[in-house]
């Protein structure tokens, strides 16, 4: 399944190592999550995930979120979005992800933020999935 992770599982998966989140971020050097990047989802991972407040709460520093980082650019596909969709959304914020998920033909988006995406889920024919569900659909595979 060809996912986006939205910025919020990865927040939820370092901050704490209980939970699906941080379950999904460990399975991602083995190759067995096929996640989309696109530039301005992967800026916002790094302008979130280096707030002085975030690395405080993980206790990580910048020298770890940027090897986090590089392992995300290594594993992720590339995605060159096309700004045609917008908008579509009530969170411009959230915009780029969905933008990611149409231009990379996503099967799902993996997120929290269940709210802002389920309105536009059916048009699109994408699934808006918790970690947690995410993870159980993960575990019957692995």
């Amino acid at each position: 399944m060809k996912i986006i992770l939205d910025t919020n599982i990865l927040v939820a998966g370092l901050r704490s190592r209980q939970g699906a989140s941080f379950q999904i971020l460990n399975l991602i050097p083995t190759g067995k999550i096929k996640f989309l990047l696109s530039i301005a989802l992967f800026l916002e991972y790094e302008a979130t995930l280096k707030r002085s407040e975030f690395l405080k709460v993980a206790g990580l520093t910048v020298d770890d979120i940027d090897i986090i980082l590089n392992l995300l650019a290594a594993k992720g596909e590339k995605i060159f979005e096309h700004y045609l969709w917008r908008p579509q959304l009530k969170d411009p914020h959230d915009e780029m992800v969905l933008e990611l998920a149409i231009s990379g033909r996503a099967e799902a988006v993996v997120t929290f933020n269940q709210r802002d995406f389920i309105e536009v889920a059916e048009k699109f024919n994408l699934k808006i999935i918790m970690p947690a569900d995410f993870y159980k659909i993960l575990k019957g595979g692995l």
